[in-house]
């Protein structure tokens, strides 16, 4: 009997567990982190185990632009040219002209929340819920790392470029060192890349801010240089090298922006420093929009310089502006593009580095990654545990895989972090009733917003999709026109009341444009990407449900 009664009790409780640990996940992915009042930005400044706020306003516009101007002029032009031909400037405007909307939802968030590191995750956290920002916080750092290891290989190749102007190593240096060296097709091995990313992480962790003069120092010198090739490369364009301006169609310069997309994340780095800027909530949404316009007019510059000297199919991949020169007879121009290469692309890294960094300094905070990733060194305020797995992964990427194969698979997080950005800018605005009957609706006003928002992100993946397979142009119509009605509801549903600072022009209207073209982007991705969305995020809810939904705490306190 006793034995009867045991098993009852143990087949009841099994059954229990099920449906428990079910109801443990959702409790846990669907919490959010409440929106607190900016704290006094003294506080953290005195205390002796955060972030040193040492950031102006200069700071923080060469800081997005240190991590912008590097790969995308020196190394994504040649790759992306190469599909999208001359019309690679339209790819870059294209993914401009999406990166201003999204720098102006950015903008406004990074008023609202200037005291605390996190950029987009943080938002998405306190907007939405844990799930949410911790699968945008992944999608958005396999970005980072590969953006930094694409970077690297870059670096490396110019490194070598430089030291082959000595007698002694030209034609001596083997191409494994910098330039790479194919294996079994997908994998390149390169040496100097990884050594070069390891030395640079020493650097961040002995305390890269006490260098910010000379960050800003090299800034203004890449600007510099840039400049003057688009001045003197534009003396030798010959326009014949435009026509055919699309030679694989407009299909290629879309999905070319997407690639190139990343190109313009350095405002996000802006937002990701709001813990070390002085002055937060004045100085980042113009550091954000500042940087931004800054280098939307030297990309534009260089696209139409570089595939106006050299026919797009010559274009190299590694190291496309010095071998156009080059080819041109302007051998010094090439070598000064060398060396600018050399300071500018480690600059980018630099600050890549550090924003990564940052970002796993807010989940360690948090409780979703391990603690470690929370400590913070008492004496040179850097987060070294951080600091150190950032650049031991981003290592790995940059000595295996080419330049090529890794921009395949760029921008799928910041285009989908940034339409979640934009659609945080609408959730934290609305008022979660808009009337005294609200109380009788089916379903919440909260839930109808998110209903409307995601309409709209599905509408603009829906018209990319139709687009790229050559769908009857009636249906991108009535996929546009969905979404024209959804943002329309969003406006007359819900009021969206104007925050204290920086504040987004034209909400509901300006986000979810940003959100339909970013998707829309997203459809036009290399399948390779879509295959790597969908892993990541099996794999994200993997760790989170082993891990983050038992340690997260969303009601830390940011270490302030």
């Amino acid at each position: 009997m006793r034995t009867e009664q045991s098993s009852v009790v143990t087949s009841s409780s099994s059954s229990m567990s099920t449906p428990s640990c079910r109801s443990r996940f959702w409790s846990s992915a669907l919490r959010s982190k409440p929106l607190a009042p900016a704290p006094d930005t003294s506080v953290r400044a005195e205390s002796g185990d955060g972030l040193v706020r040492r950031l102006g306003l200069f700071d923080l516009i060469l800081l997005g632009i240190g991590a912008s101007i590097g790969a995308g002029i020196f190394v994504v032009t040649g790759t992306v040219a190469h599909d999208a031909g001359p019309g690679v400037t339209i790819s870059f405007i294209i993914a401009g002209v999406s990166c201003v909307l999204n720098a102006l939802c950015y903008a406004e968030l990074a008023s609202r929340f200037p005291a605390v590191v996190g950029g987009a995750y943080l938002y998405t956290y306190s907007a939405f819920n844990e799930i949410t920002a911790f699968l945008v916080f992944t999608q958005l750092m396999l970005d980072y790392h590969i953006g930094a290891a694409s970077v690297a290989r870059s670096l490396a190749s110019y490194v070598v470029t430089v030291l082959e102007l000595i007698p002694f190593f030209k034609d001596n240096i083997p191409s494994w060192v910098g330039h790479g060296e194919e294996v079994l097709g997908a994998l390149s091995i390169n040496i100097l890349a990884p050594i070069i990313l390891v030395l640079l992480t020493v650097v961040l962790c002995r305390g890269v801010g006490e260098s910010s003069i000379l960050n800003s120092i090299m800034t203004v010198t890449k600007i510099l240089i840039v400049l003057f090739v688009i001045i003197v490369g534009a003396f030798k364009v010959n326009v014949s090298n435009w026509t055919p301006f699309a030679p694989n169609g407009f299909k290629s310069i879309l999905t070319g922006a997407t690639v190139v997309f990343f190109a313009y994340v350095g405002f996000d780095a802006v937002a990701n420093s709001a813990e070390e800027s002085k002055r937060p909530q004045r100085d980042l949404p113009l550091g954000i929009i500042g940087s931004l316009m800054v280098c939307v007019a030297l990309y534009i510059g260089v696209c139409l310089v570089i595939t106006g000297m050299v026919p797009y199919q010559y274009l190299g991949e590694e190291a496309p502006l010095a071998e156009a020169f080059t080819s041109k007879g302007l051998k010094y121009v090439s070598v000064l593009i060398s060396f600018g290469a050399v300071a500018g692309l480690t600059t980018t890294l630099l600050v890549g580095l550090y924003v990564q960094s940052r970002l796993y300094l807010g989940l360690g905070r948090d409780g979703l990654l391990p603690a470690m990733f929370a400590k913070v060194h008492p004496t040179r305020h850097t987060p070294i545990h951080s600091q150190v797995w950032v650049g031991l992964i981003a290592s790995t990427l940059a000595c295996l895989l080419n330049v090529h194969v890794l921009s395949h698979i760029l921008s799928v997080g910041s285009l989908t972090g940034y339409s979640v950005v934009s659609a945080c800018v609408v959730r934290l605005r609305w008022k979660d009733e808009t009337s005294s009957q609200a109380s009788t609706k089916l379903i919440s006003s909260r839930a109808e917003g998110i209903i409307y928002l995601l309409a709209i992100a599905c509408c603009g993946f829906t018209a990319g999709v139709l687009f790229r397979f050559g769908a009857s142009f009636i249906f991108l119509i009535v996929a546009a026109v969905i979404g024209i009605l959804s943002a329309a509801a969003l406006y007359v549903r819900h009021i969206h009341p104007n925050p204290p600072g920086f504040s987004c022009p034209g909400v509901p209207v300006v986000p979810s444009i940003s959100i339909y073209l970013n998707m829309f982007l997203f459809a036009q991705l290399h399948y390779e990407a879509w295959v790597r969305f969908v892993v990541l995020s099996i794999v994200a809810l993997g760790i989170y449900a082993s891990y983050g939904q038992f340690h997260a705490d969303p009601d830390a306190a940011d270490g302030v």
